[in-house]
């Protein structure tokens, strides 16, 4: 079966065991780039000072997004929110020039985080299409000249935080998981007509973020999801579960990564799966013995009026219906009880029940939440809101010296690698380029003076950074 996927995906080539997407090395095709390695494929110099003026080939005002800029052929393509209109936006890559919008309709906007957008879910594209996903409509799948090939109704979904996970492509299949507090599920279409090849039901699992990625599993092509306490490999042709590895946080919010090694590597973080900081909490019928003031058995937001469960009552409500039943509070309970914030690394060959025999180490100190591990030199990059910047030994987990950086908000956009550097964007849109070494130099800093919360795309010598209004590209200039 593997081999008859490999025809099907002839343009394909494997690096060092990990499959890479089809687009061509100088493209950027989807969320953390090229098969999701946040990692420069063209091997160019890249400015190391960048900022406003510093480096700028060109500088295009846009409507707001938070999602990622993803560079496919002469085009760069995003998402966009203007006057309550979901909109995909293509730009001339050499000039940053819009080259056209096209609206996605809607019956009503989902509800989203109060720091969160309507355009969080970054797009995915190849020679052929760019796929847009919003939460609050669907999928939208266009030719490069803004024509509409087809759609998909979906959402708006149960979860007050906004769909966020991003759509990829792998080969002619497109990729969508969605993961929320009821309906979770794995899909599998065809990217030219839309139509669903397989649909795996995830309803165990409840809101989360992670983007999924594709491993070569030994052979084996597979989707790869960590989310509400286990990781989980797919097989790409029939979506069903090859393997699992548990122990891991309650959300997870960043995606993985697969190294040149062949290895997987990810993250989860969640409030209350610190080793140093717990949260435990009360079983169900000590509280409602307390708290049950109208006596009909369930707990309603009224009635906690404080606590953990209070704080996260629409998490733990996962109909939305007002009431804590049960089964809901003790589920919810048990996610805190469970969840373990780490980073972990698993190496190929896991099949089924892969949690004591595939992982290779996990270490459970300065985990990232939002932004995604990255591999550069056998070493694992992430930071920590905060602004700590921490690697680890690919090979062993090891952690090194970490650095605190001057950017020191949360970082909502995930670090990526070229030319022997590291760029990170704090949500202040502040930005940060570090040697891509175990010793941590800090090469420049600039401030935009505008919200970061989109990766940038790092592609042929160029550096294309979304801020809250502008999307900039810098380069060296000769």
């Amino acid at each position: 079966m593997s081999r008859l996927i490999g025809l099907m995906l002839a343009v394909s080539i494997v690096w060092l065991g990990a499959l890479v997407s089809l687009a061509p090395a100088a493209d950027w095709p989807q969320f953390r780039g090229p098969h999701g390695s946040a990692v420069d494929p063209s091997n160019q110099s890249l400015p190391t000072e960048v900022g406003p003026g510093q480096n700028q080939l060109w500088k295009t005002s846009l409507p707001p997004g938070h999602s990622s800029p993803i560079v496919v052929g002469d085009r760069i393509f995003l998402t966009a929110v203007r006057d309550k209109k979901l909109l995909t936006i293509s730009l001339d890559r050499e000039t940053g020039t819009i080259q056209w919008e096209s609206e996605a309709s809607y019956e009503r906007l989902e509800t989203i985080h109060r720091i969160g957008s309507h355009a969080q879910s970054t797009p995915c594209a190849d020679q052929e299409c760019v796929i847009s996903f919003f939460g609050s409509s669907g999928l939208y799948a266009h030719d490069h000249s803004g024509k509409l090939l087809w759609s998909r109704p979906m959402g708006p979904f149960l979860n007050d935080f906004g769909a966020a996970s991003s759509p990829i492509l792998v080969g002619n299949r497109l990729i969508l998981c969605q993961d929320h507090d009821l309906d979770s599920f794995l899909m599998c279409l065809d990217k030219r007509s839309g139509d669903i090849l397989w649909k795996t039901d995830r309803s165990e699992f409840l809101r989360n973020s992670c983007t999924p990625i594709l491993w070569n599993n030994d052979g084996q092509l597979q989707v790869v999801v960590a989310a509400t306490l286990r990781v989980v490999g797919y097989d790409l042709e029939t979506g069903q579960e090859a393997w699992t590895v548990r122990g891991i946080s309650r959300t997870v919010v960043s995606s993985p990564t697969v190294g040149p090694d062949g290895n997987l590597y990810l993250a989860g973080w969640a409030a209350g799966g610190d080793e140093a900081e717990p949260i435990r909490i009360e079983p169900f019928d000590d509280v409602l013995a307390l708290k049950d003031a109208d006596k009909n058995g369930e707990l309603e937001e009224s009635e906690l009026k404080e606590g953990p469960v209070y704080q996260r009552f629409s998490q733990a409500d996962r109909n939305k219906n007002g009431h804590l039943t049960r089964a809901e509070y003790e589920l919810f309970r048990g996610l805190f009880d469970q969840g373990r914030n780490l980073l972990l690394s698993i190496r190929p060959g896991a099949v089924g029940e892969a949690t004591l025999t595939h992982v290779r180490w996990r270490h459970p100190k300065l985990v990232p939440f939002c932004a995604s591990p990255l591999f550069v030199n056998n070493t694992v990059f992430s930071v920590k809101d905060g602004g700590i910047l921490q690697c680890l030994n690919a090979e062993t987990g090891k952690p090194m010296k970490p650095l605190r950086l001057e950017a020191s908000g949360n970082y909502y956009a995930s670090p990526v690698a070229g030319d022997s550097k590291i760029y990170l964007a704090d949500e202040q849109g502040r930005v940060t380029v570090v040697s891509a070494q175990a010793d941590l130099q800090v090469l420049h800093t600039a401030d935009f003076k505008e919200d970061i919360y989109a990766t940038p795309a790092l592609v042929d010598g160029r550096i294309y950074l979304r801020t809250g209004t502008h999307l900039y590209c810098f380069g060296v200039r000769h």
